[in-house]
């Protein structure tokens, strides 16, 4: 990453927020809503952001929310970016650096996934405990700023245990049943075939989708607290005998709303 591209972002965001945050959350396919909730709130569209890309998938509004939220400062992104949309790893990763600009410690980053493992169902949520980059790219390729992060960050312990051991707190508190497993990152934007989620599920996928693991990356190069939750919004290609669509994912996503918005408050109480 460019430090000159971050400091010229950052420096346009800060002047609209002049507080130390604490906390990001980046919200996945139909998971938006819970921006809403936000007190005190401070709307930054990304377009009036200096080289921010511009989200193109329907449901994700594309802006920063940022404000209070069950006693802490928070930033959540309304929409993020995709590889599939034609962004570099890098652009696509940016946000995840100005949030560590910003004073950001701890990242929850959400999806909307295709469930892998033929336990889960559509509408559950998964802890992600690991993950498998199979975009055949990385958002740290090319020329590393030591002053930025080292030139081999280590992705051992990417996902945090403490964040995990939050989130099961704060789900035995809801009573809310949280899947674990492994999240499988492909380019789409095309869904997998059954021939491929054949070989996810070999490999050790529980759960597949097209975003995440580029700013899991990122941010463990920050050295950010990470914790992910998907929401398995469909069983993914063969698994079930009909065809896969973006719509059936809003729908789920939507039925689920209240549940993933209840757990993400407790989380980020107990943060």
């Amino acid at each position: 990453m460019d430090i000159k591209i971050v400091d010229e972002s950052l420096s346009c965001i800060k002047k609209y927020v002049n507080e130390k945050i604490d906390i990001g959350v980046i919200l996945g396919s139909g998971l938006g809503d819970l921006a809403d909730k936000i007190q005190n709130k401070i709307i930054v569209k990304y377009e009036d952001i200096p080289n921010i890309p511009k989200s193109t998938v329907k449901g994700h509004k594309g802006q920063f929310v940022i404000g209070d939220f069950m006693g802490k400062k928070v930033i959540m992104m309304q929409g993020r970016f995709h590889y599939y949309e034609g962004y570099s790893m890098d652009r696509i990763t940016l946000p995840v650096y100005i949030m560590k600009g910003l004073g950001v410690s701890s990242l929850i980053v959400t999806n909307a996934a295709g469930g892998v493992n033929t336990s889960f169902n559509p509408g559950d949520l998964m802890i992600i405990k690991d993950s498998i980059n199979m975009s055949f790219d990385n958002p740290l390729f090319g020329k590393n700023d030591e002053k930025i992060g080292p030139r081999f960050p280590d992705m051992l312990g990417a996902y945090s245990k403490k964040l995990i051991d939050i989130a099961l707190k704060a789900s035995h508190k809801l009573n809310i049943k949280l899947q674990q497993g492994i999240y499988y990152i492909t380019t789409g934007p095309c869904y997998e075939t059954p021939a491929e989620i054949k070989m996810i599920r070999f490999l050790g996928g529980d759960a597949v989708g097209m975003s995440t693991v580029p700013e899991v990356i990122a941010a463990r190069y920050l050295n950010l607290e990470v914790l992910g939750i998907s929401c398995i919004t469909n069983m993914a290609a063969g698994i079930l005998p009909k065809p896969l669509n973006h719509k059936e994912v809003i729908e789920t996503s939507n039925k689920v709303k209240d549940k993933f918005t209840s757990l993400i408050e407790n989380i980020i109480a107990l943060i």
